[in-house]
């Protein structure tokens, strides 16, 4: 099988559900989903009752903190050894599987499920590994987590790795030729979410043009100190840094790297996808301050991100011209309508968010400050006493990787990749240990 060590990846042998298995109870939404909805997580056990599931082989989230969650460990592990070993999964297959996922909002997103060498990964700040993370990283959010694939006998992926890709010729081009054959399975998703279909890539001619793709790729990335950005994490960043710190723990527990290279845990299981997918939605989270004044705060933030302020008179305004800004920010408030007009040349939140944690620091009654998705609960929020929400511009594509690159991850909640129900459905799994 070809190499694609350069690369950081390598073909991973797949295991994927039994055809008697039902596909729609299988695959089950990522863990990290729903983290404040436990009916949600109920409906899915439902679905999922008396069947084979990925379900059964993941924590969500929201169980996280329960007082059993020792025991649905346990369980989880048993399941994963059962599963293997009562034909739950069909034979192995090595490939990569390329995916088409249609969202219940009729967007069409692309995929490539290929195994991720953890040694060319690293989410520390500044880091210049040829995978990168995007946001910063919780340490705490770590150990909890190193728990559940600890000793894990699979794996199933719901991390999502960026490529800076604006010409399409590794997953759109290698998605062209697979897709005119027989997808390998097709299924609708539980709780209308909609469909996903995937094809397996593992002939000669198909793997070469993914090498070839990668190859171009790798010399764009390429930086002038000879350091190479290929990957960045967009969805699952803490499983991501969990599936490493679980790896060194395997590498310093059994003789080190020379004696563990070839061991499964080595690698972790990921979908890469296109920044410019057409069906990939790529939204800013918006804040919303309480405790404070809107001019006091549009003031601050232009005496530590330069620009002039504006007033607006209505919602309208102010949407339209944040919306058509690359750095331009809204704030609503009962007092009305305020626009800062900046230069900022890299990515708007990696400049906000640090000169938002000074003024808070800096405030007597320091403002507790949350995170926002969409403009009508910016609006909504905005109208009430003593908030102030800021509507951040959208975020460019064509910057993203770049501001990593110089400024390294972006500050905590700088983006969101679609809804909720639009998040990487769990159906491929992989051998771990």
């Amino acid at each position: 099988m070809k190499s694609f060590d350069k690369y950081g990846i390598k073909v991973p042998e797949l295991l994927l559900p039994a055809e008697k298995v039902d596909l729609q109870s299988w695959a089950v939404i990522a863990c990290d989903q729903y983290t404040q909805d436990r009916d949600y997580w109920e409906r899915c056990r439902k679905n999922a009752e008396n069947k084979p599931s990925t379900l059964n082989l993941i924590l969500p989230e929201v169980y996280l903190n329960d007082a059993d969650k020792s025991e649905r460990i346990k369980r989880i592990h048993n399941t994963m050894n059962e599963y293997m070993q009562n034909g739950v999964f069909a034979k192995p297959e090595s490939g990569f599987m390329y995916i088409e996922r249609t969202t219940a909002y009729g967007r069409v997103r692309k995929g490539l499920i290929v195994a991720l060498d953890l040694e060319t990964y690293e989410w520390k700040p500044f880091s210049k590994a040829l995978t990168r993370a995007t946001e910063a990283t919780i340490v705490e959010r770590i150990p909890p987590r190193m728990e559940i694939r600890r000793g894990a006998a699979l794996e199933s992926p719901h991390i999502m790795l960026l490529l800076n890709d604006p010409e399409k010729c590794l997953i759109e081009a290698a998605g062209k030729k697979a897709a005119a054959e027989k997808p390998y399975y097709s299924t609708n998703l539980m709780e209308n979410s909609g469909s996903i279909k995937g094809w397996l890539i593992n002939s000669e001619e198909g793997l070469s043009a993914v090498e070839n793709a990668l190859e171009k790729l790798y010399q764009n990335g390429t930086a002038e100190d000879g350091s190479t950005f290929l990957f960045a994490v967009g969805d699952g960043n803490h499983s991501l840094a969990t599936a490493k710190a679980v790896w060194d723990e395997y590498k310093e527990n059994n003789g080190g790297f020379e004696k563990t290279k070839d061991a499964d845990c080595r690698y972790a299981l990921v979908e890469l996808v296109n920044i410019y997918d057409d069906g990939l939605t790529f939204e800013p989270i918006h804040r919303v301050l309480f405790d404070t004044k809107a001019e006091k705060l549009a003031e601050y933030l232009k005496g530590k991100l330069g620009g002039s302020i504006k007033k607006l008179n209505t919602k309208e305004e102010l949407e339209k011209a944040v919306a058509s800004s690359k750095a331009d920010f809204g704030f609503v408030s009962t007092e009305g309508f305020l626009l800062l007009e900046t230069q900022i040349t890299e990515l708007p939140v990696s400049r906000l968010q640090p000169a938002l944690d000074d003024f808070i620091k800096e405030s007597e009654n320091k403002p507790e400050i949350d995170y926002i998705h969409g403009s009508d609960e910016v609006f909504r929020l905005g109208a009430k006493p003593d908030a102030v929400s800021i509507l951040l511009p959208p975020i460019a594509k064509d910057s993203f990787f770049a501001t990593i690159n110089k400024t390294g991850p972006l500050p905590r909640k700088s983006f969101s990749m679609g809804e909720s129900s639009e998040k990487r459905f769990y159906m491929e799994c992989r051998k771990l240990f």
